[in-house]
């Protein structure tokens, strides 16, 4: 009857509208990919096939499938905002269920952990305590945490000392300028984070290409202690020698390196360990022109408070903190399908593997066949506005003609009906 085969063309026509309907009320959706339904017809069959001369029976609709198109990317002010600059998909944590999404909205919650507007986590390869990422899946969490503090262990020098400098030959007195030819300094810290302010004093030396080097730290509180060269009394210098083309030879005593001088543990009173540092001199030089320091470099830093994140194209997550410090918190994982279109939506923008979408390759961003992370922007729907109008002036005009074949049916109907 054209009645039924005119009523699924109907049927048809309304659910590509709803279709495109549903596409266009989300033209805003942040990582929302427009769908498409697409339509079989439908024929009447026997065991042995279908007959030569058989009449179909309308239409039905064969799938509604997404399009996992790229959608364009507009930058945000929030470096937690994310977008997949080609294919992939972020990976979450919905209370044990893993989800996938394209929206890379997200912020963090009373925890540190960082979530979407639905609280489900991001996932992420986690590094451990140096910083080394892992092959370790887990919630991403950003902690608040002070970062504790690091003792200098090491400090380098890079300088010249003028070797046309006169030698000294009265006892060295850091408090007298005429006992010594230069001197610098650099902050250092100890256990606890403390500055301590560490100056070294230079004194050139009657003897060819000889130099002494003084060391003193001055703690918060204004003491200043001596830093004794390894075995050494007080007032022992450590002693630096040159060749006659001015590059450095050795340093008494050394550690290590004939270049790296060493001294013994300085007992402090702010309460910390005994403070205790090599120093590496191999770039200091004997030239005839003027003290100059080039570098002057030290391992060592105070807490610092969490002061931004930074999120790199490859999804590294690296904290920076207020004392200059940064540290590699995780890599965020994504994750691919075979067939994208055969994942199963459960809205807000999300979707769960199925047997037809098979199993998730999880990576790194920018590995393999995945994208990019752009931090600090968002994925917009893939939405084309205009093609959907289009499409709905097609589905419009399929619907009238439908419809018209019912009133063509029934006009027929009723001339039979009238026949005497």
């Amino acid at each position: 009857m054209p009645f039924t085969i005119a009523l699924s063309g109907l049927n048809a026509a309304s659910s590509d509208l709803r279709v495109i309907g549903n596409n266009v009320a989300n033209s805003s959706t942040t990582g929302y990919k427009s769908s498409r339904a697409e339509f079989a017809d439908i024929f009447a069959s026997s065991n042995l096939g279908v007959t030569a001369n058989a009449i179909g029976n309308g239409v039905r609709v064969s799938s509604v499938t997404q399009q996992f198109t790229q959608g364009n990317i507009g930058f945000t002010d929030n470096n937690l905002d994310l977008a997949i600059s080609g294919q992939g998909f972020f990976r979450l944590n919905d209370n044990g269920t893993t989800a996938y999404s394209r929206a890379g909205a997200f912020g963090v919650d009373r925890n540190g952990f960082v979530v979407n507007s639905q609280n489900q986590r991001l996932t992420a390869f986690l590094a451990d305590s140096n910083g080394n990422i892992t092959g370790g899946l887990g919630d991403l969490q950003l902690s608040t945490a002070d970062l504790p503090p690091a003792a200098t262990t090491s400090v380098s020098l890079a300088a010249n000392l003028d070797s046309t400098e006169p030698a000294i030959t009265i006892p060295f007195d850091r408090t007298d300028p005429t006992t010594f030819t230069s001197s610098t300094s650099l902050t250092v810290y100890d256990s606890l984070g403390n500055p301590l302010l560490m100056t070294m004093y230079y004194q050139k030396q009657p003897a060819s290409n000889t130099w002494n080097q003084y060391t003193y730290l001055t703690e918060p509180d204004g003491t200043v202690t001596e830093m004794l060269p390894a075995g050494g009394a007080a007032g022992d210098p450590v002693v630096i020698t040159f060749d006659n083309s001015g590059t450095l030879t050795t340093v008494t005593p050394n550690t290590g390196t004939p270049t790296t001088a060493s001294f013994d543990p300085v007992a402090l009173g702010t309460g910390a360990a005994a403070f205790n540092t090599t120093m590496a001199l191999n770039n200091v030089s004997q030239y005839g022109s003027a003290f100059s320091v080039t570098a002057l470099d030290q391992d060592g830093f105070s807490t610092g408070r969490l002061s931004g994140v930074d999120i790199g194209e490859t999804g590294i997550v690296t904290a920076r903190y207020t004392n200059g410090q940064s540290r590699t918190l995780a890599q965020i994982a994504t994750a691919n399908f075979t067939n994208p279109t055969g994942l199963r939506q459960l809205g807000d923008t999300t979707w769960v593997e199925t047997f037809d979408s098979g199993v998730p390759l999880v990576a790194a961003p920018g590995s393999g066949s995945l994208g990019l992370i752009q931090s600090g922007a968002l994925e917009s729907s893939n939405v084309e506005i205009t093609e959907q109008l289009v499409n709905m002036i097609t589905a419009q005009r399929n619907f009238q003609a439908n419809a018209q074949v019912i009133s063509t049916a029934d006009t027929i109907t009723q001339t039979i009906i009238n026949i005497r």
